[in-house]
């Protein structure tokens, strides 16, 4: 099965309907990485946001967002969306001004949508890696979301119109994924989906999160990752290893962190959390002298993964051959986890990482999958504004 999720100069700057019928602080060289990080709890008062690690040439706020509330008596029946109707390469993407807006079905929310990522699970799909357990077509693409709930369906418990939310639509990435994704103006989603968006960032860095964060944080479980044990992460500059990095870091205690990189991101690393910062272009990582009790495998090296691991240890591979005693798995969604992790969110000890070519507005969808099709993008491929 494929992977799932997934400029020297570093900036750490806020960032700022066809039916379906018819990486500057200022600038800063990545031999010096200075962050600002505000602290705030869950239920405190309001923070500014946190500074999410961003590659760029220079220091961009973020489109203003229309604070114009959406509730369900305005919601339209047609909307903006992307979509294919048939399998292929970037062009057969196209905006179509009436996709009809999906329904809401009793456990579901409607959500106005204002940021959405993409994932290789995206590009895969649309190439048809996935098409036997894929729903019809033709599809609204994207699974990650940050959006404003706007109606709710009669069974949901906690979230109410006007909530600031955010998530993975699709519980199961490759069973049955929505045919009706994030990259629309709406999109319906299972409230046990969902987390309140953390108060600290914005829908743009939020939106690149949820697969990411979920499949980094759930192939540590698997794995018995836990306070004190060392790792080495593969790929730490992508959207799920630089994910990987911070959570064994900072959430889990791992007493050693050691992540690959190519030579322009290996300051990214250590302002991670990475504690030695491999540069493959230059040394093999399965030659370095110490071996790990966890490898996490990004990148689809599972059969060198192998060479580094401590005796008993694991190798988590979301890409490529699996070379036992490494396992793969499929990230399930859960907006429990997003709840969870929500406090190191605010606190800044997990931070958004976003590429420096977007956000990407809703009009360059192509470009930003030609992006992240190059397997070259450095944290997460953001969409912003969707109107």
């Amino acid at each position: 099965m494929e992977a799932i999720l997934s400029s020297t100069t570093l900036s750490l700057s806020p960032l700022p309907p066809h039916s379906l019928s018819s990486f500057s602080v200022s600038k800063l060289t990545v031999t010096r990485l200075k962050t600002s990080l505000t602290t705030s709890s869950q239920k405190g008062s309001p923070s500014s946001p946190v500074l999410p690690l961003r590659v760029s040439a220079n220091s961009q706020a973020a489109p203003a967002t229309s604070t114009e509330p959406t509730t369900s008596s305005s919601v339209p029946s047609q909307m903006k969306g992307w979509v294919y109707g048939e399998y292929g390469g970037v062009d057969v993407l196209k905006v179509d001004s009436s996709v009809s807006v999906p329904p809401v079905k009793d456990d579901q929310v409607l959500i106005k949508v204002v940021a959405a990522a993409l994932n290789p699970v995206d590009f895969k799909r649309r190439l048809g890696k996935f098409k036997a357990s894929d729903s019809p077509l033709p599809t609204v693409p994207g699974y990650d979301v940050a959006g404003v709930v706007v109606k709710v369906g009669s069974q949901v418990k906690s979230l109410k119109e006007g909530d600031q939310v955010y998530g993975n639509i699709n519980e199961k990435a490759l069973e049955g994924p929505k045919q009706f994704g994030s990259f629309a103006e709406y999109t319906a989603v299972e409230e046990k989906l969902l987390a309140l968006k953390p108060k600290n960032l914005d829908f743009a860095q939020a939106a690149g999160l949820p697969l990411a964060i979920q499949t980094a944080y759930e192939g540590l479980e698997r794995s018995g990752f836990s306070d004190g044990k060392s790792i080495l992460v593969l790929g730490g500059a992508g959207g799920v290893g630089s994910l990987v990095i911070q959570l064994a870091k900072h959430v889990f205690g791992a007493s050693r962190v050691a992540a690959t990189s190519s030579t322009g991101k290996l300051e990214l690393l250590k302002s991670l959390g990475a504690d030695l910062a491999v540069d493959y272009t230059k040394e093999n990582f399965e030659d370095l002298p110490e071996k790990f009790d966890v490898v996490y495998d990004t990148v689809g090296q599972g059969d060198k993964a192998v060479k580094v691991m401590k005796e008993g240890g694991s190798v988590v591979v979301l890409t490529g051959a699996v070379t036992p005693p490494g396992f793969r798995f499929v990230v399930t969604a859960s907006g429990a986890v997003l709840e969870k992790l929500n406090p190191a969110l605010e606190s800044g000890k997990v931070k958004p990482v976003v590429d420096s070519k977007g956000p990407f507005p809703f009009t360059k969808v192509v470009e930003a999958f030609s992006d992240i099709e190059t397997n070259r993008a450095t944290g997460k491929v953001v969409i912003y504004p969707i109107p």
